[in-house]
């Protein structure tokens, strides 16, 4: 039986996030004394008492839940893997689970990557929406049919579930056709910015010299990414995808589905939230999934 683990993206972050990884992992504080070192600011404090708005903050969200899935893995006893994959940020998560980072490596880059998107956002207006009861070629259709702005599918998360995104204009445009093709709902999302789409282009020359520079190694066991939705098992490889993953589109329903072709009949989930958990039940209903504690 091949088990396959999964790391969540961005979204995932709750109150008092860090207090749990305490609970069950002995080594946290030296891994949050190199944290506070690497990122300038005192993490640990805002993982465990901060509040919701700090949290929130996409320069503290994300090494939040990058930390907190690293290090509940790390607390696994019986950690053994035979494939990874993460959500977005969570591809991050999984190369450092399964060896192919360090969490120091690993850390930076997951937090250049978070000021170099906030800095992207800040550049001009852009946003997302998720679009939910459409087929995905629905869905692409009406976004390859707006020509005069930018909109495009940014998250394939589940059947059904699509995150789209790009210009206001463009998403509001979309939105109109997507609810008259039939959507059951199109809900504008509270973010910064259009993640995943041709608005991130500042941030990938950024975050491309980074990761160029950054040692990686070939990981334990294949991981799946957002990118292409193959698996990998090349450091090479693996850092051109996690470069082309911010401008292009989070292939998750194709990935699970390959993962699963691949032999993987149980998943767990590792790290805050269990959102990753729904949407793989949602694209086989057949195979185990559930959060691991």
């Amino acid at each position: 039986m091949s088990i396959a683990y999964v790391f969540p993206g961005q979204g995932a972050q709750f109150v008092g996030m860090g207090n749990e990884i305490f609970d069950k992992f002995l080594d946290a504080s030296s891994y949050f004394q190199k944290a506070n070192n690497i990122l300038g600011f005192d993490i640990e404090r805002i993982m465990k008492e901060g509040t919701i708005e700090e949290l929130t903050r996409t320069e503290v969200t994300q090494p939040a839940i990058f930390i907190h899935s690293v290090l509940m893995a790390k607390s696994l006893q019986d950690f053994q893997p035979a494939m990874v994959a993460g959500h977005s940020l969570g591809e991050f998560s999984a190369l450092v689970a399964a060896g192919g980072l360090s969490f120091e490596d690993g850390l930076k880059l997951v937090s250049i990557r978070a000021n170099a998107m906030q800095k992207a956002c800040d550049l001009q207006p852009s946003t997302m929406a998720a679009v939910l009861g459409l087929n995905d070629s629905i869905v692409d259709t009406i976004c390859k049919s707006i020509t005069d702005e930018i909109v495009v599918a940014a998250n394939y998360n589940c059947p059904g579930q699509l995150v789209i995104s790009g210009s206001p204009r463009g998403i509001e445009l979309a939105s109109e056709k997507l609810k008259e093709a039939g959507a059951k709902r199109v809900l504008p999302l509270k973010v910064g910015g259009a993640f995943h789409s041709p608005f991130m282009a500042p941030a990938k020359e950024e975050l491309a010299q980074a990761i160029m520079e950054t040692n990686f190694s070939n990981p334990i066991c294949p991981i799946y990414q957002n990118y292409t939705s193959h698996a990998s098992q090349s450091a090479d490889v693996i850092k051109q995808n996690l470069i082309d993953q911010l401008t292009g589109s989070v292939q998750w329903t194709k990935s699970v589905f390959n993962m699963i072709q691949d032999g993987a009949l149980t998943f767990y989930e590792i790290g805050p939230g269990s959102a990753l958990t729904g949407m793989i039940k949602k694209i086989n209903a057949e195979v185990v999934a559930e959060k691991k504690t």
